[in-house]
This record gives C-alpha cells, structure tokens and sequence, in this order.
C-alpha cells in the first residue's frame, strides 16, 4: 500500500480540474445526474434573480454612497454579504453540477487591529467582488436557460440531456473561474493556516507530554528522596544502621530520577544531535532498537537545527514502530540531501501492514512533516518489506551554530 501526504496538510488544489471528466456520458435516456442539471438550471433564474437585486441594492447603493460617511460600511457589508452568497453558490454546484471547488480562506479580522484597518481589508476582499460580478452578470444568463430548459422539457426532450450538458458545462465553468480561490496565493495562506495549527497542537501535546512525565517520574522520586533523608536524618543518631540503609536507598533513588531526567531531555533534544550532528545522532537511537539497524547518513554538512530535530524524531519514532510491531530482523536508515530537499528512507524486512490509519504516530509524523512543507511516504505491503520515504525542505544552518561533516555507514 502507497500513501503519500502531500506537504501542503490538509492542503488541496482549491479546484477538481477532472470533475467535468468523470461525469457521466450525456444520453438520451435520462439519468440522476440529467436531472440534477436540469434541477440547477431550472434554478438558475430565481439565484440569479436574488443575486442581481441584492447586487444592485445594496454594492450599487454602497458604492454610489460613498461619498457619504455610511458609504463605506455600507460597501464593506455588502462585499461580507457576497462572501456568504458564494458559498451557496458553491454549495449548490458542488450539489448539483459535482464541482468540488475549496473555500476561500476568511478574512483575518479578528488578527487586524483598528476598525479602519478591518474596513480596508473588507473593502479589498477579491472573493466578494468577484461573487458580487458572479451575481451581477448571471441574470441574463439564469433567463436564457430558464427559458431554453423548460422549453426543451415540453418540445425538445429527446435531445434535453445533451443541451443540459452544454449549458451546465457553461454553469461550471463561470464557477470555476469566479468562485474558486483566487489564486494560488489564496490557497497557499490556508495551507499555511492549517500547517500553523498543526505545529500548535505538536508543541502544546509535546509540553504536556513533558509536563507528564516530570510530575510521574523525577518529580515523584526526589519527593520520595526528600522523605527517606529526612527519616534518615532523625535516626541517625538512634539507629545508624537503619539510617545507613535509608541513604543507600536514597542514593538509588537519586540514580534513577538521574536517568529519567537524561531520557527526558533525550526526548525533547538529545546533547549528541546539538554535538555531533545527525549521522551520530541516528546512530545513538539505532543502537537502542531491537533490531539490528545499519545506519548510513551521506551529508556534507548540517541542516538548520528546526529540520535536523524533525529528522531526528521522525527517524526515532519509525525505529520504535519497528521495534514494536514488525517482527523484523533487520532495519536500515538512510539519509541524503538531494538539492534542496533533505531525504530520509526507513526500510525493514517485517510483516508489513503499516498504514497512515491504524494508529496516531505516524499521521503525527505525517503531519508534523507536512507542516514545514515536508513529504511523508508509506510503502508496506502485507507480508512486507516495509519503506518508510520522508522528505523534508534543506535549510542551511547559520555560519557557527554547528559543525559539518560527511556521515560514514556504521552499524546499530
């Protein structure tokens, strides 16, 4: 099985080129999708009509106002109110001509300070005046096949499915080019306002995690260690023996929370990687996987220090995925730069079966990767091998945070 998460999240391109493609053949036996074009132009005319007053009422009347002191909220208002008369018109063709177009991204009012500023960003909102031209020039058009439909339905039915096709492909297509995002800018800023979200819910589930296992672990222990000395210190003098004993075991106490404050702060950024680098780095965590790993890291220098620990983790969290589920007997992690991109493939020999949807961590991964425009590949068959591809942007890291160095193969 193949999954590939585009870099672009939750990311689309905004519009279905191949909708029109998938239709169904026009025939002259009438289908389910013969009648929903036909229901949409039928319903053309009151949409269109509806569209053209409001247009003509309230953005005619805003716009000729404005040389007033309401003109402008007016106009404001009336763009806002064009915003929500194309998401209808979305919905209606998504509903009955099968055009799958994206919502535009909201305007930013709440992060906008100052209520002139918030007016200017209405005021030049490209979505509502090109829905406010969408409206205004579609009642002609609603007449036109208002009018040719309904007569073709009573006259010309053998041959209405073909006209529906050709006017409902004309519908489509003034979709299209007036409904959709406005461009690949508008689509970029939502995919960057989703990748946003992603990266917020990685940090805030990252500082709980953290904030967890220092109240459950090293936390929980010096309590105990300040306990056993204080109860040593009281018997001290009464019974030496006993109070040498409580300080033995206090003494095991402090190397134990010792070596849970070290995986923690493995955990949030191992020292080796911020030494070393990468390749000693992966190296380290392959050595702790159960399963024998040969390492080989083919980098002549470092990456930024965000893309070298997003590399770091993601590669730590597949060798614990093999460790844990897929009975393999050997692994592999290999690591490359390609131009721009930062390339890293986890192979194993186990039984396969991974998948983006049976498990939170690895659509973590896939997201946490998505999120700075990374890719994230599953190959893994049942009965395996299993291929891990992750892709990540190369980002130079600045002049003396770090040494470089080419990684050599080495063995975990």
């Amino acid at each position: 099985m193949t999954v590939r998460i585009p870099s672009t999240g939750p990311a689309s391109s905004g519009v279905d080129d191949q909708d029109l493609d998938r239709l169904p053949p026009a025939r002259f036996a009438y289908d389910l999708s013969t009648w929903k074009e036909i229901t949409h132009l039928l319903a053309n005319l009151p949409v269109s009509l509806f569209g053209f007053v409001y247009v003509v009422s309230v953005l005619v009347t805003g716009t000729a106002m404005t040389v007033t002191v309401i003109g402008f909220p007016l106009l404001a208002a009336g763009l806002m109110g064009a915003r929500q008369l194309g998401r209808l018109e979305r919905g209606r063709a998504r509903a009955l001509l099968g055009v799958r177009i994206d919502e535009p991204s909201p305007l930013p009012l709440g992060r906008t300070t100052g209520w002139l500023n918030r007016l200017w960003l209405m005021l030049k909102d490209p979505v509502g005046w090109r829905t406010a031209l969408y409206d205004f020039i579609r009642l002609p058009w609603g007449i036109l096949t208002f009018a040719v439909t309904l007569t073709s339905l009573f006259v010309l039915w053998p041959v209405l499915p073909f006209i529906a096709r050709g006017l409902a492909n004309v519908d489509r297509a003034m979709v299209r080019g007036l409904l959709s995002p406005s461009d690949e800018l508008e689509r970029r800023i939502a995919e960057l306002e989703s990748d946003r979200g992603v990266v917020v819910d990685t940090a805030a589930a990252d500082l709980r995690r953290i904030e967890r296992d220092l109240h459950d672990g090293a936390q929980a222990r010096l309590v105990n260690l300040a306990m056993g000395l204080g109860l040593a210190k009281e018997k001290l003098l009464e019974d030496p023996d006993s109070a040498a004993t409580m300080v033995e075991e206090a003494h095991g106490e402090v190397k134990l929370a010792l070596q849970e404050l070290r995986d923690l702060a493995r955990g949030i950024h191992p020292a080796v990687l911020t030494d070393r680098g990468l390749d000693a780095a992966l190296s380290s965590v392959a050595s702790r996987c159960t399963v024998p790993v040969k390492v080989t890291a083919d980098l002549t220098a470092r990456p930024a220090e965000a893309i070298e620990g997003i590399a770091y983790f993601t590669v730590s969290e597949l060798l614990q995925n093999i460790s844990k589920h897929s009975g393999a007997r050997s692994a592999s992690v290999d690591v490359w730069r390609s131009d721009d991109r930062l390339l890293i493939q986890v192979w194993d020999d186990g039984r396969g079966g991974a998948s983006l949807d049976r498990g939170t961590g690895m659509r973590g991964l896939a997201e946490r990767l998505g999120a700075v425009d990374g890719l994230f590949v599953v190959e893994s068959p049942e009965g395996g091998p299993t291929t891990v591809t992750a892709e990540l942007p190369w980002r130079d890291r600045p002049a003396g945070s770090g040494s470089s160095g080419k990684g050599t193969p080495r063995k975990g």
